[in-house]
């Protein structure tokens, strides 16, 4: 660990870049109190966590100390990939047709020259097919998992990418799937290609997991939705979802079978996964995904037995959890507090903000800064888990000096087209190329302007 501490820590000139002031959005009475700072080893949490994954959250915790003291530090720029909808869905993005798996990947670097330092992939819902499937055969199909399925080449697809964008693409032969990043998807017989960014290192990876109702017999964003699963006629649904025994807890344990094979192929091929399950949990009761807005015991008690079920039943030290309540406006969303697992359970808080937008922040505060400082308190490294723009642009300068998140991941199509009103919902060229232009950035493949090089996640 004294060596990691170093690279993060005071030492971290290749890290952190030229010195920078940092201007941090602090009421004054916090500015007298010490910081109180996030803890550094991953072990505290599960002590048999991967090297990997242990030098993945250090330098997420490093991170956010190095903000907490008020020292510069940095932002790793992230992009999700709405996987599922590049593959299958014409209208979706940028232009109307198809799209190869890692578009919106690969659009970042096409726009700056740079690469997202952090991806996070998607290994649910599925694409309205009946039952978990997989695209191809692969170490972890079985009865359970059907090969060779219509629409559901994409879950490899991601698979895949995660692996790239740890260990580079194209990669050598290693025993994996698809070592070129090319093959011919079984079901369709259309070539997909996934996109090279260099053959090295090149960031970091995360899943969510928009996981449709336990039980559900088709497997798509539908079902996903409260109104569409059972809680919404059923009020003691929930809670057999989360008691052992019972034929829905039974349900969920399939469910997350299907995810735990899938981190099961990337645990035995040292990739570290930014884990972030049930999120957007604090709606209010009646709207967004079924395991929200529900009593927040039960909720507890669903991400408790999850960890356990993954870490404990399943063997899997790879994984850094992450929380990430909706951002809480006071309508769509509340308080999310009593929705907190506990920290024996999560490794870094987050925020999904779709309240307010870079020209309109919310109660006209610093942009994203209600979020940044209510989450203080949790004592994890905090990061902007979901939105639709990148921090710095035309009409925010001072995003990530106000409020240094340690990693921001921007959604899927929003990149280059956000599906909200308005002028303001669409980021552009010049907003994302000054993002990861930004000293304060560390971007994937092309951030010569800093040195720092993701191959010290794997060789520290």
């Amino acid at each position: 660990m004294r060596g990691r501490v170093a690279l993060i820590g005071a030492g971290a000139a290749g890290l952190l870049g030229p010195p920078a002031v940092w201007w941090a959005w602090r009421d004054a009475e916090d500015t007298a109190r010490p910081p109180r700072l996030v803890p550094t080893e991953l072990r505290n949490r599960d002590p048999a966590a991967t090297p990997a994954a242990r030098r993945v959250y250090a330098l997420l915790a490093g991170l956010e100390n190095r903000a907490r003291r008020g020292e510069p530090s940095r932002t790793v720029i992230g992009q999700h990939v709405e996987l599922h909808n590049e593959r299958y869905n014409a209208s979706y993005g940028d232009y109307r047709g198809t799209k190869q798996p890692g578009y919106y990947y690969k659009k970042a670097h096409d726009i700056t020259g740079r690469f997202p330092g952090f991806v996070e992939l998607d290994l649910g819902p599925g694409y309205g097919q009946p039952g978990w499937a997989v695209g191809e055969p692969r170490s972890y199909s079985r009865s359970s998992w059907p090969t060779c399925r219509t629409y559901w080449g994409y879950a490899e697809d991601a698979v895949d990418l995660a692996l790239g964008v740890w260990a580079g693409l194209p990669r050598p032969a290693d025993g994996s799937y698809h070592p070129s990043g090319t093959h011919l998807d079984c079901a369709s017989g259309t070539r997909v290609s996934l996109p090279q960014n260099g053959g090295g290192p090149a960031g970091i990876v995360g899943f969510s997991f928009h996981q449709p109702y336990p039980g559900s017999t088709v497997k798509g964003f539908e079902q996903t939705r409260y109104q569409n699963s059972p809680a919404a006629r059923d009020s003691g649904w929930f809670g057999r979802v989360v008691s052992p025994g019972t034929a829905e807890h039974q349900a969920l344990l399939l469910d997350l079978g299907y995810l735990a094979d899938h981190l099961r192929y990337l645990a035995e091929r040292g990739v570290p996964v930014l884990l972030r399950p049930y999120h957007e949990m604090n709606a209010r009761p009646g709207h967004g995904f079924w395991w929200a807005g529900q009593d927040p015991a039960a909720y507890r008690k669903l991400w408790h037995v999850t960890h356990d079920y993954l870490v404990g039943s399943r063997g899997l030290h790879n994984l850094i959890f992450v929380w990430a309540p909706s951002a809480w406006e006071g309508t769509f969303a509340r308080e999310p507090g009593d929705y907190y697992p506990g920290g024996r359970y999560v490794d870094v808080v987050g925020v999904d903000d779709y309240s307010d937008t870079p020209r309109r922040p919310f109660r006209g505060r610093p942009w994203t800064g209600v979020w940044y400082r209510s989450l203080e308190r949790y004592d994890r490294p905090r990061v902007m888990a979901e939105s639709f723009y990148v921090p710095l642009g035309s009409a925010q300068r001072r995003t990530l000096s106000d409020t240094p998140w340690v990693l921001w991941t921007v959604w899927g199509q929003s990149l280059t087209y956000a599906n909200v009103s308005g002028p303001t919902g669409k980021n552009t060229t010049e907003d994302v190329k000054a993002t990861y232009s930004s000293s304060r950035v560390i971007t994937g493949p092309g951030d010569g302007h800093t040195g720092f090089t993701w191959t010290t996640l794997h060789n520290p």
